[in-house]
C-alpha cells in the first residue's frame, strides 16, 4: 500500500520537531517542505533527504498530495489554507487556525464548501495529563468535579532575539493569548464541554506582546476551568489541579514527549516504543500526603493516524470544524474584555 504524501509549510519549531516526525510515525511520506530560510532548508534536507524542498505555495501544490500541513506563521494560515483547500487538498492547520474567529470561519466554510477535508491541529489532546484527566472524569472516581487548572508557565524576563510569536502584535498573530491559551482553551472544551468566558486578564510585561494571560471559563456542565499562560513566571505552577469532593488530582510536570520528539525520536508504527507518562498524585487535605493515580501514557501520533483513517474512509478528522471555531470564539471574547 503506497504511503499519503504530505505537503509540509514552515519548517521552524512546529515543522521540524512535531509535524515531520509525527507524520512519520503515523506512516506518511514527507513529500515536500516549503521554507526559505537558508538554515531550514539545510535542516530539511537532512532530516527528511527525500523531500522536494520548495519556495512558494504554487510549486508545493503543484506536486501531487493527498495532504498539506499548515505550520507557518499565524499571520499567513489564511492565506495558505485556503490555496490548499482551493486546490482539493486536505489540510491540517496548527493552532490557531485563524487569527481571529472570523478568519478561522472563512477557512472551515471553504473546506466545507469544496468538500475538502480540513482540522486544526490540538495535539495536546493527547498530552499524558490530558488523557489521564478524561479517564478520572469517564470513571467518576472523585465525585463531582468542581475546578480544573492548567497552565503553561516558563520564566523568559528576556525577549529571545528571534522567534515571531513573542515579537509579532496581536493584529499579526503574535502573543500568548494566540499561541498558549488556545491550547488550554482547546484542551479545557474537550475535557468538560461548552463553556463561557467569565474572567480575562492579559498582560504585556517584556513590551512586545501578551505574555501573561489568564482565562476562566465556566462551563455549561458547572465546572470552572483556570487557564493560565505565562512567559514570566519566576516559580512555575503544577501543569494541572484537578479538584472534586472526592480530593485534588495534581499532575506537576507534562509529559516527555516534547523532549523526546527535540531529541529526534520518532513514534515508529504509531506509539511511542518507552513510557510517555506525567505522574499523577490525589491529594485529600494532606500536602504531605498523596495516593499515585495511573496515568495514561501521551501519543501525540494519534492524531495524524485519525487523520490517516479520515483520508482512507469517511471517518471525521480528529478536531471537528465546531471545536475549532468554538476556540476561536472563546479567545476572540477573552481578547475583547480582557481588563489589561
Amino acid at each position: 500500500m503506497n504511503k499519503l504524501r504530505v505537503g509540509l509549510v514552515g519548517y521552524g519549531l512546529g515543522g521540524r520537531v512535531f509535524h515531520a516526525p509525527l507524520l512519520i510515525g503515523a506512516g506518511f511520506e514527507v513529500a515536500a517542505i516549503l521554507t526559505n530560510s537558508p538554515e531550514r532548508i539545510a535542516s530539511a534536507k537532512t532530516d527528511v533527504p527525500s523531500a522536494a524542498i520548495v519556495a512558494t505555495m504554487q510549486e508545493l501544490l503543484a506536486l501531487e498530495l493527498d495532504l498539506v500541513v499548515i505550520s507557518s506563521a499565524n499571520q499567513v494560515h489564511a492565506e495558505q489554507a485556503l490555496k490548499s483547500i482551493g486546490a482539493g487538498v486536505a489540510t491540517v492547520i496548527d493552532k490557531p487556525v485563524g487569527r481571529n474567529l472570523p478568519e478561522t470561519k472563512a477557512i472551515l466554510a471553504a473546506a466545507e464548501s469544496a468538500g475538502v477535508k480540513a482540522s486544526a491541529f490540538f495535539n495536546r489532546r493527547w498530552d499524558s495529563d490530558a488523557l489521564t484527566v478524561k479517564r478520572i472524569i469517564r470513571e467518576r472516581c472523585l465525585g463531582p468535579i468542581h475546578r480544573y487548572e492548567s497552565r503553561f508557565e516558563r520564566y523568559k524576563p528576556e525577549i529571545a532575539s528571534f522567534g515571531w510569536r513573542d515579537q509579532s502584535d496581536q493584529e499579526s498573530g503574535g502573543g500568548w493569548l494566540l499561541d498558549i491559551q488556545t491550547h488550554l482553551v482547546a484542551g479545557a472544551l474537550d475535557l468538560f464541554g461548552p463553556a463561557e468566558v467569565a474572567f480575562a486578564a492579559m498582560r504585556n510585561v517584556r513590551g512586545a506582546s501578551d505574555d501573561d494571560v489568564i482565562i476562566v471559563l465556566h462551563h455549561l456542565m458547572g465546572v470552572d476551568s483556570y487557564l493560565t499562560a505565562s512567559a514570566v513566571s519566576g516559580f512555575t505552577g503544577p501543569r494541572v489541579r484537578l479538584s472534586a469532593r472526592g480530593g485534588t488530582v495534581v499532575i506537576d510536570e507534562l509529559d516527555p514527549q516534547e523532549e523526546m520528539l527535540k531529541r529526534g525520536e520518532i513514534p515508529h508504527g504509531g506509539e511511542w516504543n518507552s513510557p510517555t507518562q506525567s505522574t499523577a498524585k490525589l491529594y485529600r487535605g494532606d500536602n504531605e500526603s498523596f495516593e499515585v493515580v495511573p496515568a495514561e501514557n501521551g501519543n501525540y501520533v494519534e492524531f495524524y493516524l485519525q487523520v490517516r483513517n479520515a483520508l482512507t474512509s469517511d471517518a471525521p478528522m480528529p478536531v471537528s470544524h465546531k471545536d475549532a471555531l468554538e476556540v476561536a470564539r472563546l479567545i476572540d471574547i477573552a481578547r475583547e474584555i480582557s481588563l489589561r
